[in-house]
């Protein structure tokens, strides 16, 4: 929870400081310019654009979460990487054990599920690696794949104002024997922006999605390699025996 709560208040100020940027650019505009800032289209979305605005604002958080804790710094320190290979190197088992479990982390996993299994031999060994790698790989799939849920809300919400703002204008239609095109703008409006909103939003968070979930096949297959390399000093005193 306190890795996430610094990228959501990141977010969230980015967030606002667009907010405050179109409410600046709203009043300073010119109001007989005759075209509507980007906060007077906003205000035209009604609930699903507060919807898709709470959307957008998770969304962000999420992609800055994923650049912070997503990298190979943290998921295989160089540094722990080091230290373990010496502790194995030098047949420390128990202590590379130890140090993995205070340490965490998706290396940390892998060599600790390892050598948990060293006494059945190095194929079972790499046989726990293994599993270890498997779960450790879903949870991170897990973890970025809610981008993939927003980028698939997105335009499902972008419908739905699109439905609401026809609502609007067949309700203007009704109420007015000889509705103008004026009477009829809000309900477009409404339509519009939020399927332009909504289509926005999808390609943005699907894309990152898309190029998360490769980064993490990439790298999450380089530490799985890195790992098996660690432990084949123990291969080499199996064969040895």
């Amino acid at each position: 929870m306190k890795s996430f709560k610094r990228p959501l208040m990141f977010g969230l100020a980015a967030m606002a400081v667009v907010l405050v940027a179109n409410t600046a650019l709203a009043q300073e505009a010119d109001p007989h310019a005759g075209g509507k800032s980007w906060l007077e289209l906003f205000e035209t979305t009604g609930f699903v654009g507060y919807l898709m605005l709470a959307v957008s604002i998770v969304g962000v958080s999420l992609v800055v979460e994923h650049l912070v804790n997503i990298r190979r710094e943290k998921l295989a320190p160089a540094s722990l990487a080091q230290e373990l290979e010496a502790l194995i190197d030098e047949e420390q088992y128990d202590d590379a054990v130890e140090l993995c479990d205070e340490e965490g982390g998706y290396l940390s996993h892998l060599i600790g599920s390892a050598l948990r299994m060293r006494a059945a031999g190095y194929e079972e060994m790499i046989q726990g690696l293994e599993a270890a790698a498997n779960e450790e790989a879903f949870k991170l799939q897990q973890k970025i794949s809610y981008l993939s849920l927003l980028g698939n809300v997105a335009p499902l919400l972008g419908l739905l104002g699109t439905v609401t703002g026809m609502i609007s204008s067949f309700q203007a239609i009704e109420k007015l024997k000889s509705p103008t095109p004026g009477d009829l703008a809000k309900g477009v409006y409404e339509s519009l922006v939020n399927t332009t909103m909504g289509l926005f939003l999808a390609i943005v968070f699907l894309t990152a999605y898309f190029l998360f979930k490769n980064k993490v096949t990439k790298m999450t297959l380089s530490i799985n390699l890195q790992a098996v390399d660690m432990l084949k000093h123990l291969a080499v005193n199996a064969k040895g025996h």
